[in-house]
């Protein structure tokens, strides 16, 4: 803003959005459907000095990087790193590295983001078959399996950000035959359990702005040594060749050493270094834990208040709630949308509508990464009562 101009009045915050704003070190709170509040280590690391993409000293942290993905991801791949992009570019690398014309996928799709799945197989030449569920419902294991007697490809989201709804990807996977299993674990990676060796999954990716704590920006992928044995030689992407960018990646592990693909995003890298380095020191089953017991509390206290969980129970996100409103709740207001303009502007807390065909008709309010505390939950559900007269 240039200097002596002032900003529209409607575009500065209440007192009150300032006291919610200062009470969280001067920032919004962060509790819709991503991104989320970042760790206080993770600022720390966004500050310090900039490293080469191929400095040591950078390289030993993407090093260190990838083996705590491993961990957070449960596996042993060695072809585990964070992709430069965001979630939406761990989708394309998974698909465009293993699809091509002629090749079968079998998607399944019950929400937007397995909409979008569908469609980047489809960019890919795939013959694709959609199996689908209603939108707020889990997808069917058994339908997803029995689709088609032999693809290539079984690509379903774990998490569905868009109705809050999780979906049973170990089922499909113990049943998936010769097809390679991918996973979209962008909204329950560091939320939920992601167990990719024990499951089975070939191909996993996730997102570092929902529940690790970190800004957007990079799409941690791990890749079975079934899925790299089958990996497309030359796929139509060369930003996003998993095949070149291993060269990098995990060269210090070979004779020839690394191989210079694209300058990595050193920064994001050391943010989500910090950030994994939180998970390990309280222990990932602790964070799951934290996640689980907050949005259950999140969950009632929006109950309490009339609303509605999308989702049936035992297919809930904990770190992700996605409700309907009881009937009357808009008519004071004109819209669902100046409740969450409100909440913005005289709380600072952000909280997130419906996408897709959900647009206008739901709310997701995310208890994610460091956002997922007691006290945060306790903030929005008075904000939210109050901004309601309830």
């Amino acid at each position: 803003m240039a200097s002596g101009t002032c900003a529209p009045s409607s575009l500065l915050p209440s007192d009150a959005g300032l006291a919610a704003a200062q009470a969280h070190g001067g920032d919004r709170l962060l509790m819709g459907p991503g991104p989320s509040n970042l760790y206080p280590e993770v600022r720390a690391a966004l500050s310090l000095p900039l490293l080469g993409h191929l400095d040591p000293e950078f390289l030993a942290i993407l090093d260190e990087t990838n083996a705590l993905l491993r961990s957070v991801m449960r596996t042993a791949n060695q072809l585990t790193f964070p992709l430069s992009g965001t979630g939406s570019a761990g989708m394309e690398a998974a698909l465009v590295n293993l699809l091509e014309p002629g090749d079968v996928a079998v998607v399944g799709v019950n929400g937007l983001f397995g909409e979008r799945m569908r469609e980047v197989a489809q960019r890919c030449g795939a013959e694709v078959i959609g199996v689908e569920a209603p939108w707020g419902e889990p997808l069917d294991p058994e339908r997803l399996v029995a689709a088609h007697p032999a693809p290539k490809v079984i690509a379903l989201v774990h998490a569905e950000t868009s109705t809050g709804v999780r979906n049973d990807v170990a089922q499909v996977a113990a049943a998936k035959g010769d097809a390679l299993v991918v996973a979209d674990t962008v909204t329950s990676l560091g939320g939920i359990a992601v167990d990719t060796d024990a499951w089975g999954v070939d191909v996993a990716y996730g997102a570092t702005q929902k529940c690790l704590g970190v800004p957007p920006g990079l799409a941690p992928i791990t890749v079975s040594d079934r899925a790299r044995a089958r990996m497309v030689q030359r796929p139509r992407s060369w930003y996003l060749d998993l095949g070149l960018i291993a060269g990098y990646v995990d060269g210090g592990s070979t004779a020839g050493g690394r191989v210079y693909h694209h300058t990595a995003p050193v920064t994001m890298v050391r943010a989500l270094h910090a950030g994994l380095g939180v998970l390990a020191d309280e222990g990932l089953e602790q964070v799951w834990a934290r996640h689980a017991a907050n949005g259950e509390r999140l969950l009632s206290g929006l109950e309490a208040l009339g609303f509605v969980s999308l989702a049936a129970a035992g297919h809930r996100l904990p770190q992700l709630a996605c409700v309907t409103w009881p009937d009357g709740l808009l008519a004071p207001f004109g819209s669902e949308g100046e409740i969450r303009a409100r909440l913005l502007r005289d709380y600072g807390i952000e909280i997130g509508g419906g996408v897709g065909r959900l647009a206008g008709k739901v709310w997701r309010i995310g208890c994610m990464g460091h956002g997922a505390r007691r006290a945060n939950v306790t903030l929005v559900l008075a904000a939210l009562a109050e901004v309601l007269g309830r």
